[in-house]
């Protein structure tokens, strides 16, 4: 009787073992699909980013593109704009021109009002956005209010002379 004892304690903890064995693999398998479906899917991998051609945006003339969503806006600035972009004068929310764009000649915004979301219309030196009157400046900064800041400027770099990518970099 003694090794029939010795026979089910090994039998007992052999069972144990592979009962724990087969139950953690099964907690894995189950994890798995929940721990994937975390992951962004793969239309919004797909506009992640954006790659914009702009050799067919004159001096003085903008271009919107959909970018996650949102409108974004492309000014390819003439001197004129520039220099008077540079200079800041009036605006509410200060923030540097040079700070706001990498090349002085394009300017990229995201198209949204920083007061309720409203898309605002380019008119004259700017944008105004007509749901509540705010107006910013060829630069994207606030010159009259409700809006609270600046347009946002998103992640953006040149990968050409004439190709810019929005999006993480």
């Amino acid at each position: 009787m003694g090794n029939e004892a010795i026979n089910d304690g090994n039998r007992r903890n052999f069972l144990i073992q592979l009962t724990s064995v087969v139950g953690g693999v099964g907690v894995a398998a189950t994890c798995v699909p929940f721990v994937a479906s975390m992951n962004p899917s793969s239309d919004v991998l797909a506009k992640a980013e954006t790659e914009v051609d702009l050799a067919h945006i004159p001096p003085g003339g903008m271009h919107t593109i959909a970018w996650q969503g949102k409108p974004v806006f492309i000014l390819h600035r003439t001197p004129e704009q520039i220099k008077e972009s540079e200079a800041s004068n009036g605006v509410l929310d200060p923030e540097a021109d040079q700070k706001r764009v990498q090349k002085p000649e394009w300017l990229v915004v995201i198209g949204v009002c920083t007061h309720m979301g409203c898309v605002p219309n380019k008119e004259g030196p700017g944008w105004t956005c007509h749901c509540h009157g705010s107006q910013y400046d060829d630069s994207g900064r606030v010159t009259q209010g409700p809006a609270p800041k600046n347009l946002e400027v998103p992640p953006y770099r040149f990968v050409s002379e004439n190709k810019l990518v929005i999006g993480q970099a």
